[in-house]
């Protein structure tokens, strides 16, 4: 508190003698006195300056601040005191309240982030350290161009090396941040994918940690959707067999099948989208399939809507084999059971599952049909 009223004082000596009345009205500042009938003592500050900002979102905002926290009688008291002193005196306040400001203000995100990088590269660091580096990071790459210069730094070069850190908890949280970092940018997509992220990612999915396998499918999900080059790279990685595995293991976390079934739907919509695309192997996965369909029987609801939809999104490719739904997936059969199911469920959301269902069935029976025809 007694600096910012330091720095009420010392403006207010520089209001009174370097301020003029010809300060246009759009970048002044009046201060009036403790009466606010004495006209006559109102001063005039001139427009801040840029690189005296602190904390403040203006220098002006800090002042109004100080004063209207300040005791106006001692104000005024130490105002009179600085007055008198000599312009010598007052050229080396000034100086003094720049040195104090450029103290006061907040480091930029780069300046943070190069912060956070630097420890992550410092292998002496205890690991709560390199735990707190990873989190700044994470709030800080939310930002688009931050996740960007990122890469000047040399962030992700140091995240995809720790993706084979010894502890858990710092895998984890280095995926979460290249996740983050690569969600509908991609700029940033194609510099990790550069550095061989994807393949140490998909190893990671068979963590034992929940968490880890969580967050490496988070970060798998960021750098191949909407990315033609990541997603082929995913499928000749065996792609369809990792999730096969996931959906096939029931006693995983549920997230772990919510996601993957939430990627797989994504995936066939990218494949329908570019239908100039020659489509791949990866539909065609009959374990895969036999998977998804199975998922659809939970007693999720959540889960049995992203089953439904990657079934959806699948059954509209052209290269999408409906017998092996019919025959090996018992697909109709399983669509009847769902059925059955939705119906024990009062709720409206259960109905909109039912709707979707429906649409499911709609549209199996008609691939169906045309591949009799």
């Amino acid at each position: 508190m007694a600096i910012f009223i330091f720095i009420a004082v010392f403006m207010v000596v520089l209001i009174a003698n370097f301020a003029s009345s010809e300060v246009a009205a759009s970048s002044v500042v009046v201060v009036g006195s403790s009466n606010p009938k004495e006209e006559g003592n109102k001063l005039v500050m001139v427009q801040e300056e840029e690189d005296m900002d602190g904390g403040f979102s203006s220098l002006d905002g800090m002042l109004q601040w100080a004063i209207g926290h300040s005791d106006p009688g001692v104000l005024k008291e130490r105002s009179e005191v600085a007055q008198r002193m000599s312009p010598e005196e007052l050229n080396k306040r000034q100086t003094e309240l720049k040195e104090l400001m450029e103290k006061l203000k907040m480091p930029s995100d780069a300046q943070l982030m190069l912060i956070a990088v630097n420890d992550l590269n410092n292998s002496s660091l205890p690991l709560e350290h390199h735990l707190r580096a990873l989190e700044e990071l994470l709030v800080l790459v939310e930002h688009i161009d931050n996740a960007i210069d990122l890469q000047k730094l040399g962030g992700f070069s140091i995240l995809v090396r720790i993706l084979n850190h010894s502890e858990p908890e710092i895998r984890t949280a280095a995926a979460w941040v290249l996740g983050k970092a690569s969600q509908n940018n991609p700029i940033v997509q194609k510099q990790v994918l550069e550095l061989g992220a994807l393949t140490v990612l998909m190893k990671m999915m068979k963590s034992h940690t929940t968490e880890e396998a969580v967050k490496a499918l988070f970060a798998i999900s960021a750098l191949i959707r909407n990315n033609m080059n990541g997603r082929s790279l995913f499928y000749q990685e065996a792609g369809d067999t990792m999730l096969q595995e996931v959906l096939s293991n029931s006693n995983l976390d549920i997230r772990l099948h919510k996601k993957s079934l939430f990627l797989i739907a994504d995936l066939a919509e990218s494949q329908l989208e570019n239908e100039n695309t020659a489509e791949v192997s990866f539909f065609s996965n009959r374990l895969l399939l036999k998977a998804i369909v199975d998922s659809m029987a939970s007693s999720d609801l959540d889960l049995t809507e992203k089953a439904l939809y990657a079934i959806k999104n699948i059954l509209l490719l052209r290269s999408t084999e409906v017998q092996l739904f019919k025959d090996f997936c018992k697909l109709n059969e399983v669509l009847e059971r769902t059925r059955q199911q939705l119906n024990d469920h009062s709720e409206e959301y259960a109905m909109d599952v039912e709707s979707l269902r429906k649409e499911v069935n709609l549209t199996f029976l008609q691939k169906l049909n045309e591949s009799l025809a």
